[in-house]
């Protein structure tokens, strides 16, 4: 069922990630408290991504019912990194990087909606109460390691 504890899981990190936004979106310049709420969001939603993709996704991948809605996330989350890598190259004071961070805020915004109203759902009505709470363990022991890969590890094309 979608209430299951890895929903659960993801469903927090989601109401974290959109507090960031809505903080950081009302930062101005290129101040430290714009910077420091970035760099936070930053590391979170690339910890977030890694262990969602090894953990729900993977199995995702594994039932054919489910495979196409996995493989569509995985690219969403690919064009994600692409706007961090994207607003890490920017100078943060410009115009063009709050445009960007907008843009990059709509479609995150877009697609945790779309993993809740729809994907969350239709993986809680295949999944079997063991394979959910496995999903959840190994997402619970990925994503703190995770966010330790983020401190060094930039993403999109900021990757050197």
């Amino acid at each position: 069922m979608a209430d299951a504890r890895i929903f659960q899981d993801l469903k927090h990190d989601h109401d974290r990630h959109r507090d960031l936004l809505e903080k950081l979106g009302n930062t101005e310049g290129a101040s430290d408290e714009r910077r420091e709420l970035f760099e936070e969001l930053r590391r979170e939603l690339q910890a977030h991504a890694a262990a969602e993709e090894e953990s729900l996704y993977a199995t995702m991948l594994g039932c054919p019912d489910l495979r196409d809605e996995a493989r569509h996330s995985v690219s969403e989350h690919k064009e994600i990194d692409d706007f961090l890598g994207e607003l890490i190259e920017t100078d943060m004071s410009s115009g063009a990087w709050l445009q960007k961070f907008k843009d990059m805020r709509h479609r995150y915004l877009h697609h945790i909606e779309e993993e809740e109203e729809d994907m969350f759902p239709a993986a809680a009505d295949q999944l079997t109460d063991e394979a959910e709470k496995r999903i959840a363990k190994v997402f619970e022991d990925r994503k703190p390691r995770e966010l330790e890969r983020a401190e060094d590890e930039l993403p999109g094309d900021a990757r050197e």
